[in-house]
């Protein structure tokens, strides 16, 4: 007789949960009635809404301080104690840089080209020559490795001084496993100038050799600058990519300041740039959070748009800084010097429509935001000479006029005077004061923190409010803090969480020490949302429809079974209690009460001690039965049904649920 899978039926209760914006005709019959939410389910709906999740104490914290003076002090997040959040982060050091130093310091392939070409110079000593001879020996074996595919094709040895220093030299004095005990037993600063004296690709052939084991042995001991150098030695452009994911990590899971690291993805998501555009985002996309989206998450929305359109990971996201105006002197030139060469290869690309569609369709009036195409060609014409100083050295912004269209223009009935660069602002601050602007904005924060389909009622206010306040963003979520529609039973548990709302939680819920970002970074790509890594400029959707599968939600329940089992690499979750072990029904409240405040529905708990009870007797001869109300004394609770308890309330539908 075959066993029922354990998680068979808690699956079933996940899918069979009334999931949020599946039933648009309840929906709009929604009375004008709210029924209010009391005491600490208020406490908990707050927490669920406004952080990344609750933590072990955070309603008894909110409780004695009193919940409007908490939100009141969340909107102010320069107030807020982040002393533990901020040690965490210095395990970032890079994070610091701008996008041209991070470029210098860890150079990508684009950066590698001009070092050959003899538009930048190499470094002659220290860790910079080192990082550089090892990415010049990269390149060089890739090219060999090409040239042997193709042998038509000639194999350089060197490339303005860049010689690959045989670039498949074998590692043989790491065959031995004692030689690489004997660099192990080093101290950490010896141990780190061994490896930067590897030669050509010895260092990516010495740490694919590692075990897991292994590579931790090697960095054991280390800084966090000698970790970072170690990761620029071994690829640089990917060091840049996870400490900007893991630091991203660390202030959702950790920052008390969490209004701020919400709106942050808020915004991120709503002015998306994808990592991948081009070689130079993933360093741009470092200032770009840290000094134009978190800084303003919570201040007036017209200074917000205004420093998205001055970043150049907006500008080449968008295509913009490569628009050109039609009729402008770049143009002009441009025309000039195909008819002297007229088989010449066209560059300049002319006027580009891109970002400003989306500046006027995603980032203010909407898609029935009242513009037509022709309103949108026109703020393109405005926009053109808004571009990049050296895009392929990380450059800042800068505005060209010899590429701005000269002329008036006219966007919805609006005259742009010929003014530079100021026609852009204006424009800007046109578009950041329209009623569509308010209704738009005050909508898409109504989905994200009320209900995948809010009442019109509530947008009104909260565009009212919009602009009455000059688009002051925390005015506007004080009007939504405040409304019948946020504190309505209805609104509660009503949204699904996204991925990383889910995986971010369950680190807060499970009270989790996180030591290596690395895997969690992973458990976000398999779930479908990994960081920076929407390709349309939509961002990712709210709606619950769009993460509500089977397959998604196995694969968030087997990470929550993972995460509860200290099965997750570089994750520590310790849930025994102090007191002595009850029986698993004891346990399972204890734990109930730490991962799932608000409580699970009887369904839920009863598939989830069958499940529990089902597992047991798969591993045991003589399984110890948990059956419900039998009287009959029952054993204590075993370390293993402790974390499956642990797991499976985090996969449960309630905690899916914000």
């Amino acid at each position: 007789m075959s066993v029922r899978s354990p998680l068979a039926g808690l699956l079933c209760i996940l899918l069979a949960f009334p999931m949020p914006g599946l039933a648009a005709a309840d929906a709009k019959a929604r009375p004008e009635y709210h029924k209010a939410m009391q005491g600490d389910e208020r406490i908990l709906h707050a927490l669920n809404r406004f952080t990344f999740g609750p933590r072990a104490g955070d309603r008894d914290a909110v409780r004695g301080q009193g919940l409007d003076v908490w939100f009141e002090q969340q909107l102010h997040p320069g107030t807020i104690d982040n002393r533990d959040m901020e040690e965490r982060l210095k395990e970032y050091p890079a994070m610091r840089l701008s996008p041209a130093e991070l470029l210098v310091r860890f150079p990508n392939n684009a950066v590698m080209r001009q070092v050959a070409n003899g538009k930048l110079t190499m470094p002659e000593h220290g860790v910079l020559h080192t990082v550089y001879a090892n990415q010049a020996a990269r390149v060089a074996l890739k090219k060999e490795e090409k040239a042997q595919a193709n042998p038509s094709a000639t194999t350089p040895t060197a490339e303005n001084g860049m010689m690959a220093e045989n670039p498949k030299a074998e590692t043989a004095a790491f065959r031995d496993p004692q030689e690489t005990r004997t660099l192990m037993a080093l101290e950490p600063r010896d141990r780190l100038l061994r490896l930067m004296a590897m030669q050509g690709t010895e260092l990516d052939q010495f740490m694919k050799g590692l075990s897991g084991p292994e590579k931790l042995a090697l960095v054991a001991g280390f800084t966090p600058e000698m970790r970072e150098t170690l990761g620029d030695l071994e690829a640089p452009e990917r060091t840049v990519v996870e400490e900007l994911m893991s630091q991203r990590l660390t202030r959702d899971i950790y920052s008390s300041a969490q209004l701020q690291e919400v709106m942050t993805d808020f915004w991120l998501n709503h002015f998306n740039v994808f990592l991948r555009k081009n070689e130079a985002t993933p360093y741009q996309l470092v200032s770009y959070e840290r000094d134009v989206i978190r800084p303003r998450a919570l201040g007036h929305f017209e200074d917000l748009l205004e420093a998205v359109a001055h970043s150049p990971a907006m500008l080449m996201y968008l295509d913009n800084a490569e628009s050109i105006g039609p009729d402008s002197l770049a143009a002009e030139r441009a025309h000039e010097a195909r008819n002297r060469k007229p088989n010449k290869k066209k560059v300049d690309q002319g006027l580009n429509e891109n970002y400003a569609r989306e500046l006027m369709e995603l980032h203010t009036l909407g898609v029935n935001g009242g513009y037509t195409q022709a309103d949108v060609v026109q703020a393109a014409r405005i926009l053109t000479g808004w571009t990049v100083d050296q895009p392929q050295r990380a450059g800042g912004f800068r505005f060209e006029e010899r590429r701005h269209e000269p002329g008036t223009k006219k966007v919805m009935g609006k005259k742009f005077k010929e003014h530079g660069e100021q026609e852009g602002r204006d424009l800007l601050h046109f578009l950041a004061t329209r009623p569509a602007t308010a209704q738009f904005l005050s909508r898409k924060l109504a989905v994200r923190f009320v209900s995948d389909d809010p009442s019109q009622a509530l947008v009104d206010r909260m565009a009212k409010t919009y602009m009455a306040s000059d688009g002051d963003m925390a005015a506007v979520m004080r009007t939504l803090y405040r409304s019948p529609e946020f504190w309505s039973e209805d609104a509660y548990r009503a949204k699904v969480k996204t991925p990383l709302e889910f995986v971010v939680s369950a680190l807060r819920a499970s009270n989790a020490n996180v030591e290596e970002m690395r895997p969690l970074i992973q458990a976000l790509r398999e779930m479908g949302m990994p960081l920076y890594g929407c390709v349309p400029p939509t961002g990712y959707k709210e709606d619950a429809a769009d993460w509500v599968s089977t397959g998604a939600l196995a694969n968030r329940m087997n990470f929550a079974l993972k995460l509860s089992s200290n099965r997750v690499k570089g994750v520590q979750v310790a849930w025994t209690s102090t007191a002595s072990a009850g029986d698993v029904h004891e346990e399972e409240a204890r734990l109930e009460g730490l991962v799932v405040p608000g409580g699970l529905s009887d369904a839920t708990r009863t598939a989830l001690l069958a499940s529990v009870d089902q597992q047991a007797q798969a591993n045991s001869a003589a399984p110890t039965t948990i059956a419900v109300n039998d009287g009959a004394p029952r054993a204590p609770a075993s370390s293993a049904q402790e974390q499956a308890l642990a797991g499976l309330l985090l996969g449960s539908p309630e905690f899916q649920r914000r």
